[in-house]
């Protein structure tokens, strides 16, 4: 009898021990990576991740940040991709990926463009930052101010090429708002999408260590590394054929057919599980909010702003909750917020927007009272 409740025993434990098994077989690859994040570019809504906000070292990703820059100096027009650009004395002795520039070769920004998101390549990146600032010193001053100003409250910049320091580190999250607003410039692509091209006359080769920038076909950027102290990590992005783009970061996976079928497979559970719609809440809703104390009775009402969110795939409406006091008291400024408006799906709370005042009322006062008194008389 003994036995046969002992040989139960480890039937049972065998039932339920194979599909916990089975299911560590099938963890998607980016579980096994340090951390990552799935983002939504548009919006910058974050659909999942683990660790997303522990810093890292992120090895040559930091160089995103670095570009980011650079295009927004293309944009503003402080230079051309046509501009001719001079290395000076600082490309000397350059460490790392290099396309072995000397002081006074001159190549156009796009060559050096190239050179940098294709071949990582660190000369090329000094001559474009000291384009930028004068100074490397300044270019990564100016990084670390950009980035806060981006809300990237956990990176810090020390070089603009992502070579190790121990004193650098960002986030998956963090290095998600870089290319979310990188994915906004258009003339960044073809460059992000080449795995294999040559600057220098021909001369020089260069590859992506990207090798989705072939193979994936929704593929707009951005860049893949690897070292010693950071494991392999990827920043990628993605756009279908309605525009929406969806971006996943992949830190310290433990080699590059993780990170990069983690990247991957990350973005196309965005487009399988999510879609972006707008909040559209109809202005002839908002009915006018009486003023006290004012020179008129009431004054128009709006949503700031109509959101795009972005919501799972299973939801078919949302439903809205606004808040408001019964009156305002004069003076109202337009743009003033009044209230507000919630978005949910449920129970659940997907956006919130302001109520705001959509015109001026000015306060009460003994001369307007007078003279709308007068003015009664005389009719």
């Amino acid at each position: 009898m003994k036995r046969y409740i002992a040989a139960l025993t480890v039937l049972v434990f065998m039932l339920f021990a194979a599909p916990a098994a089975a299911a560590a077989d099938t963890l998607p690859p980016y579980e096994n990576a340090e951390g990552y994040v799935l983002m939504e570019a548009s919006t910058q809504s974050v659909l999942s991740g683990k660790n997303a906000d522990i810093t890292y070292n992120c090895s040559y990703l930091s160089k995103l940040m670095s570009l980011l820059l650079i295009a927004e100096d293309i944009e503003t027009g402080r230079y051309l991709l046509s501009t001719e650009v001079t290395a000076s004395q600082s490309v000397d002795g350059t460490k790392g990926a290099v396309i072995w520039l000397e002081p006074g070769d001159t190549l156009t920004v796009e060559e050096l463009l190239k050179a940098v998101i294709i071949g990582n390549a660190n000369d090329a990146m000094t001559v474009l930052a000291e384009k930028s600032e004068q100074t490397v010193e300044d270019f990564v001053s100016r990084m670390n101010s950009e980035a806060f100003d981006l809300g990237m409250r956990n990176s810090a910049f020390y070089t603009p090429y992502g070579t190790y320091d121990e004193r650098e580190h960002s986030t998956a999250h963090d290095m998600g708002i870089v290319c979310c607003r990188l994915a906004r410039y258009e003339f960044l692509r073809p460059y992000f999408k080449t795995w294999r091209d040559f600057v220098k006359e021909g001369k020089t080769e260069l590859v992506s260590e990207n090798t989705l920038s072939r193979t994936y076909d929704r593929h707009i950027g951005f860049k893949a590394c690897h070292s010693d102290n950071s494991g392999y990590c990827i920043a990628e992005g993605a756009m279908n054929e309605g525009g929406t783009c969806y971006i996943s970061v992949v830190l310290g996976a433990p080699d590059s057919d993780t990170s990069l079928a983690g990247a991957k497979k990350l973005i196309n559970t965005g487009f399988h599980d999510y879609k972006v719609t707008a909040t559209m809440y109809p202005d002839e809703m908002m009915h006018p909010m009486l003023v006290k104390g004012g020179t008129e009775e009431a004054v128009p009402v709006r949503i700031r702003n109509q959101e795009r969110i972005v919501i799972p795939r299973g939801v078919k409406e949302l439903s809205t909750v606004t808040v408001l006091p019964e009156y305002v008291t004069a003076p109202v400024k337009r743009g003033q917020r009044i209230g507000t408006a919630g978005f949910y799906s449920g129970k659940e709370l997907v956006c919130e927007t302001d109520i705001i005042a959509d015109g001026d009322v000015n306060e009460l006062s003994y001369r307007f009272s007078l003279s709308k008194l007068l003015s009664y008389s005389i009719n």
